[in-house]
């Protein structure tokens, strides 16, 4: 029987790729496993996302995603190092979600305040620069301000930023209402009157069953300043 044994060279490099950051990852978890977790390898400096894409040999999503499995190796990370990796993997992949993701739904909701808050500012700057696209992480990020942090009026920039700069259709309409829950829980119940009024007055909102919302809100909160609530 004759073994065709085909040379490295007519491997795809993508392929080469994605096998050594494999390797890499198995390398850290087993150092885990013999060291134990108080000996846990320390993550390395992020590589620059320059450097990440040469390694991708073009296939940047494939990679993007390896990356951030090659991170959850880790079981307690520099929060510093960690998010030069999260930016290095979304400047290599900027359409992803899953650096994104991992901030908001996995490396915020750590016990330390001091690594979350860390974690939630980097969602939070990289939304800015894709709003349309990348507001489910921002709008998670906010829920873990206000119920997680306690932090009201960290939960209220994050919500104001989704107000302000969110104008893709589809968005669940409760995203852009999230100024307007989080200012009542603050007792600005001026405030979010104002931001109602503005909403219906915008002509931006087509939605019978949202309009109808936002007006019962109004009513509200009138009735509550009446009565003298704010």
């Amino acid at each position: 029987m004759t073994i065709d044994v085909r040379p490295v060279s007519a491997v795809p490099r993508w392929v080469l790729a994605l096998l050594a950051l494999s390797l890499a990852t198995q390398v850290a978890w087993q150092a885990r496993r013999d060291n134990g977790a108080a000996t846990a390898p320390e993550l390395p400096p992020a590589p620059s996302a320059y450097a990440l894409r040469l390694a991708s040999f073009g296939e940047r999503e494939a990679l993007a995603r390896l990356a951030i499995v090659h991170l959850q190796s880790y079981r307690t990370p520099d929060y510093g190092r960690l998010i030069g990796w999260l930016e290095a993997i979304l400047e290599l992949d900027p359409r992803s979600q899953y650096a994104l993701f991992s901030a908001a739904r996995v490396y915020a909701e750590t016990a330390d305040p001091v690594r979350s808050r860390m974690a939630l500012e980097f969602v939070y700057r990289q939304f800015l620069l894709d709003p349309n696209l990348r507001w489910p992480s921002l709008a998670h990020a906010a829920l873990l301000a206000k119920h997680r942090l306690k932090d009201l009026p960290l939960a209220l920039r994050y919500a104001r930023a989704l107000q302000r700069h969110v104008s893709a259709s589809g968005v669940p309409p409760w995203v852009k209402q999230m100024e307007i829950f989080i200012l009542e829980d603050l007792n600005e119940l001026q405030a979010a009157r104002v931001l109602i009024g503005t909403l219906l007055q915008s002509g931006s909102l087509d939605d019978p069953a949202e309009l109808r919302f936002l007006k019962q809100r109004l009513e509200e909160l009138e009735h509550r300043a009446a009565k003298g609530g704010s």
